[in-house]
């Protein structure tokens, strides 16, 4: 590991939150649970929303859903990045060894990027507009939900290594 990454992450654990994560078994499972919820609202979030772009899921009108479902995902997205950051620096460096981390991380990033190319796509607009996905969109919505139930497991396995 490179001398200025291990600098960082050794200044990282003398954070305040880290410290107090450390000290407090209580605040430690706090945000843990915080952490748990947060993932639940994301993926109780993106999987309708993915099962409703493939047609597997009928339960109201797509450009209805699509918005909520989308914004309730982002939410728990940024609420789990921050409760996930806070716990990573009680142990930065145990969990970069940690091959199930990195491979979390690695679906993390790519779950990420799938919804913000879906987002940002047209067919994201023609869904709003007509209520309908494309087999482009079809394909992402496949994607994403593959990666975030890859993230979620990914995520459960950290604690088996």
């Amino acid at each position: 590991m490179p001398d200025l990454l291990r600098s960082a992450l050794e200044q990282l654990e003398t954070l305040p939150p880290a410290i107090w994560l450390r000290r407090s078994g209580t605040l430690y499972l706090l945000v843990n649970a915080a952490h748990i919820g947060s993932i639940g609202l994301l993926i109780g979030s993106i999987v309708p929303l993915d099962l409703r772009l493939l047609g597997l899921l009928k339960p109201g009108p797509l450009a209805v859903l699509a918005p909520v479902l989308a914004r309730t995902a982002a939410a728990g997205l940024g609420l789990a990045v921050l409760t996930g950051a806070v716990l990573f620096s009680v142990q930065p460096m145990e969990y970069l060894g940690n091959r199930a981390f990195l491979v979390k991380m690695g679906l993390l990033a790519a779950a990420a990027l799938n919804a913000w190319a879906v987002r940002r796509g047209q067919a994201w607009a023609r869904v709003l507009d007509q209520g309908k996905a494309g087999a482009a969109l079809r394909a992402q919505a496949g994607a994403s939900l593959l990666l975030w139930l890859g993230c979620l497991v990914a995520g459960r396995w950290i604690g088996f290594l």
